[in-house]
């Protein structure tokens, strides 16, 4: 493996971290800061300005441009499995800090997406050669 190729796979695992963890924390903070029911869209832009909400919003915001700059260098095949860990972190947060109750089958399916995590993601190069060229 060369210099380019050790910095490219460097470089694309952090930025799959940053995907990864934005995106578990965004979704998490904003369900953290909903209220149980919102009945007029005006009920759902004020709710934007409730502290919980906003940085959830923030951390969204962030996983987009993230995963948009790890789409840019790496190819889809190989970012949406990877990143797709996320719906295990998910899952486990909503257990955790939520107390959110997982059935059976919905853990099957958290091992089935960790099976094909670790099967596309273990030794696939993030960038195929010529790929988008």
């Amino acid at each position: 493996m060369n210099t380019e190729t050790a910095r490219l796979r460097v470089k694309t695992w952090i930025c799959a971290v940053v995907v990864v963890f934005s995106n578990v924390f965004g979704n998490f903070f904003m369900k953290r800061g909903m209220p149980p029911q919102l009945s007029t869209p005006v009920e759902y832009i004020t709710v934007l300005f409730r502290p919980w909400v906003s940085l959830g919003v923030l951390l969204m915001i962030l996983w987009m441009l993230s995963r948009m700059a790890l789409l840019s260098w790496a190819d889809l095949s190989y970012v949406l499995p990877v990143t797709s860990v996320g719906y295990v972190l998910v899952a486990l947060a909503g257990r955790i800090w939520l107390h959110e109750q997982i059935t059976a089958r919905r853990w099957t399916g958290i091992v089935l997406i960790m099976a094909g995590v670790a099967l596309v993601g273990g030794r696939t190069a993030p960038r195929t050669a010529g790929a988008g060229q």
